[in-house]
C-alpha cells in the first residue's frame, strides 16, 4: 500500500511538472519505476497506459484554457504516434541486461538536456506566430515518438524545447500543443508494448497509482502554467532525472563502479545541480524585474 501511494505522490507531482512544462512526466515516472527494479519495457509500458488518461484530461484541461494550436497537434502527433509504436516494438525485443542502462542512457541524455537547456537559455520568444511547417515536425514527431517509448520519456524533452526554440509559438501553447498530442503518443506506444509482451511484467495497481495522481493533478498544471517559472523548474527537474539515472549506470554491469567513486560522483552531481537551481533563480528574477522596469517606463507620466 504504501508503495502505491507514493506512486501515485510522483504520478501528481509528474504531471504537475509535465503540465506546466510540457516535459518529464514520461521521464521522471520511468526514472522511478526502474529505481524500483521494474524491467525496462514493463515500465515504460505501466507509464504510457497511464499517459492514456492522464494526457487526455491534460488536453481537455489545456483546452478549456486556450493553450492548445490543434493544427500543430495534428502534424506532431501522428507521426510521433508511429515513432513510439516502433520505439515499443524494439524495446520490447532487447534483453533487460541490455535494455535497463541502455535506457538509463536516454533519460541521463534527456535529464542533461533539460536541465542545461532551462538554466542556461530559458524561453526564447523571438519569431512568434511564424507558421510550424510539416517538413519540420513531422521528423521531430518520428524522433520524439520513438525516444519516449525506448526511454520511456523523451516526447517533451524533445518537443517541447524544438517548438520553444522556432520561437514561433508562445511558451503556453507549445506546452499544450505537446501535452495534447502526447496521448496519441501514448496510445501508440502502449499498443505497441502489448502487442509484443502481453501483460507480462505488468502491474496494474501501478499504472492505476500513476493515472490517479495525473488525473489529480492536470487541470491545476494547465492552470499553473501561466504561474510557475517554467526556467527554474526545468532547472530542478534536469537534476532529478541527471541524479538518478547516473545511479542506475554506476550500480549497472556496465560499470560496477566502487563506492568511493560513486560517492565522488554523487558530489560533484550535487553541486552542479544546486548550482544550476541557483542560476536559473537569478536568472529568473533579473528577468522579472526587467520586465516590472521596462513596464515601468512605459508608464505614462500624469501630473
Amino acid at each position: 500500500m504504501r508503495t502505491l501511494v507514493l506512486l501515485a505522490l510522483a504520478g501528481l507531482g509528474a504531471q504537475l511538472v509535465d503540465g506546466s512544462l510540457g516535459m518529464a512526466y514520461g521521464v521522471t515516472s520511468t526514472t522511478l519505476l526502474l529505481a524500483l527494479g521494474t524491467n525496462p519495457a514493463a515500465a515504460s509500458a505501466t507509464v504510457h497506459l497511464a499517459e492514456i488518461g492522464t494526457t487526455l484530461m491534460s488536453g481537455a484541461s489545456h483546452w478549456r484554457f486556450g493553450n492548445v494550436d490543434w493544427k500543430v497537434v495534428a502534424k506532431i502527433g501522428v507521426p510521433g504516434a508511429v515513432g513510439s509504436f516502433l520505439g515499443a516494438t524494439v524495446l520490447s525485443r532487447l534483453s533487460t541486461e541490455v535494455a535497463a542502462p541502455l535506457m538509463s542512457l536516454i533519460l541521463l541524455g534527456l535529464g542533461l538536456y533539460v536541465m542545461s537547456r532551462f538554466t542556461f537559455r530559458g524561453l526564447p520568444k523571438d519569431r512568434l506566430g511564424q507558421p510550424l511547417r510539416r517538413r519540420f515536425l513531422t521528423p521531430l514527431g518520428l524522433v520524439a515518438g520513438f525516444l519516449d517509448a525506448t526511454g520511456g520519456g523523451g516526447w517533451g524533452p524533445v518537443g517541447t524545447p524544438a517548438l520553444l526554440a522556432s520561437g514561433r509559438l508562445e511558451p503556453r501553447k507549445v506546452i499544450g500543443s505537446i501535452d495534447t498530442s502526447e496521448f496519441l503518443v501514448a496510445m501508440a506506444a502502449s499498443l505497441g508494448f502489448l502487442l509484443s509482451l502481453g501483460s507480462q511484467g505488468l502491474k496494474w495497481t501501478w499504472v492505476a497509482a500513476f493515472l490517479l495522481g495525473g488525473l489529480v493533478a492536470a487541470p491545476a498544471a494547465a492552470w499553473l502554467v501561466r504561474l510557475l517559472p517554467p526556467r527554474v523548474l526545468g532547472s530542478a527537474v534536469g537534476g532529478v532525472i541527471v541524479v538518478t539515472n547516473v545511479r542506475t549506470l554506476l550500480n549497472s554491469d556496465w560499470t560496477a563502479a566502487p563506492a568511493a567513486v560513486g560517492t565522488a560522483v554523487y558530489v560533484a552531481l550535487y553541486a552542479l545541480w544546486a548550482a544550476a537551481i541557483t542560476y536559473s533563480v537569478r536568472a529568473h528574477l533579473r528577468e522579472r524585474d526587467a520586465v516590472a522596469e521596462s513596464d515601468g517606463e512605459r508608464q505614462p507620466v500624469t501630473a
